[in-house]
């Protein structure tokens, strides 16, 4: 070992350097990728904040603000050609647009007071319309009011209709997804898939 140490320290220094630059390449890649996720993690939560309005400023929107409100939370959701109706006799499709998965999504909004409830005539209007003239594939009546009555509740369960009370809209507001509440309601989504036209 000693008779080859000339040819032997040269090997071992290189090995040695190569070993350092390894680490500290791998150390900085490590820490490049903790910087670059937490980046992330902090501007998906400004967005979140950004977009997002408490309950109280919901409450403060107009009908008509508030059906564009929930036009805006579907797009955020993913859902595509969001259409508002904004006008009367839209025969209960307020907001019309298609889930990711190509699924038509009918939406009725009813701005109501906290304290009133939906009643199982409001239900019995949508539940008339959302698939015999619109063709929903997923139905949903959201509203700003606490409940719906037990009667219509009861008829959502039957046909299939998402009823979204207060405390729903609330977490759909604070960054919940649309695909993720639609299946807390009874089935709620519909059929899997619209086949194509």
């Amino acid at each position: 070992m000693a008779a080859n140490w000339s040819v032997v320290w040269p090997v071992l220094v290189a090995v040695l350097a190569a070993a350092v630059v390894g680490g500290a390449g791998w150390a900085l890649l490590r820490a490049h990728r903790l910087a670059v996720g937490q980046d992330r993690a902090w501007r998906a939560r400004e967005e979140a904040r950004a977009r997002e309005l408490s309950m109280a400023e919901v409450d403060a929107l107009s009908w008509q603000e508030f059906e564009e409100y929930v036009a805006d939370l579907c797009r955020r959701d993913g859902c595509t050609k969001v259409v508002v109706s904004g006008r009367s006799g839209d025969l209960g499709a307020d907001v019309v647009g298609y889930l990711a998965d190509g699924r038509k999504l009918v939406v009725q909004c009813k701005k109501y007071a906290p304290h009133r409830s939906v009643s199982s005539q409001d239900m019995q209007k949508f539940v008339g319309t959302a698939r015999l003239e619109h063709g929903a594939d997923a139905a949903l009546f959201v509203t700003t009011c606490r409940t719906f009555t037990k009667a219509a509740v009861g008829l959502a369960l039957r046909q299939d209709i998402v009823a979204l009370h207060r405390d729903l809209l609330g977490a759909w507001v604070k960054g919940a997804r649309l695909e993720t509440l639609i299946p807390l309601n009874g089935g709620g989504g519909g059929i899997r898939r619209r086949p194509s036209a």
